[in-house]
């Protein structure tokens, strides 16, 4: 598939599913979310991602004086929880639709920005935004396409200061069967590819958790 209609696509189906039911597509454990229930499930991702890993994260700064990049932030259930620790955030997401829930969600987080990008680079930020840290969670298990991956992984890298973290989840089941329009089953990543990946990408692929499984946990340094 073509790569521009695969981003045009990816952007179509997700604003077609925030307009069906934005935090089921988001966070598929309930069908109707609550608000409270909703923000607290970010909080819970950011108590098990985060806080147990708080030096990888901050290597010693002062979690308030860090700036922080969230790729695909969705309806910011999770953006909202890492601007209560962080001093700023920036997050993207490929869907309009979804950024303006996230806008809404935000509205009492200054220190949170939010961004429509387009599904593949971070073109939308500068040089001028550097990283301390960048997240992305249930996400990239939904993109078709290695490429459009590899290239978010390699615009972190710009964005980050040299030895940040960028800690990620990619689908490791190779088992699936994938295509290239779907964009809900993303394509896998062996141990092997994402090792290389980041490698080529300039970073230290130091720890990895989960091969082989749904929620396939990489932990990127910036060379």
């Amino acid at each position: 598939m073509e790569l521009q209609k695969q981003l045009e696509k990816m952007q179509a189906d997700w604003d077609a599913r925030a307009k069906e039911n934005a935090r089921h597509y988001v966070q598929t454990a309930q069908e109707n979310w609550s608000d409270e229930d909703f923000f607290a499930s970010g909080e819970q991702t950011v108590r098990e991602e985060i806080l147990t890993d708080m030096i990888n994260i901050c290597q010693g700064k002062p979690p308030k004086e860090m700036r922080v990049l969230e790729i695909g932030c969705g309806a910011g259930r999770v953006t909202r929880a890492l601007a209560n620790i962080f001093g700023e955030v920036h997050a993207v997401d490929v869907s309009g639709e979804m950024i303006r829930m996230a806008q809404s969600a935000l509205t009492r987080h200054p220190n949170a920005h939010v961004y429509r990008n387009n599904g593949m680079d971070l073109a939308v930020l500068t040089e001028d935004h550097s990283f301390d840290f960048a997240f992305s969670s249930i996400v990239f298990q939904h993109i078709p396409s290695r490429e459009v991956i590899e290239n978010y992984v390699r615009e972190v890298g710009r964005l980050l200061r040299p030895g940040a973290l960028f800690k990620f989840q990619v689908q490791g089941d190779a088992s699936l069967e994938t295509h290239p329009d779907d964009t809900w089953l993303g394509v896998p990543f062996s141990d092997e590819q994402a090792v290389e990946m980041g490698e080529r990408c300039g970073f230290e692929p130091r720890h990895r958790h989960g091969a082989g499984e749904q929620y396939f946990w990489l932990w990127f340094f910036k060379r």
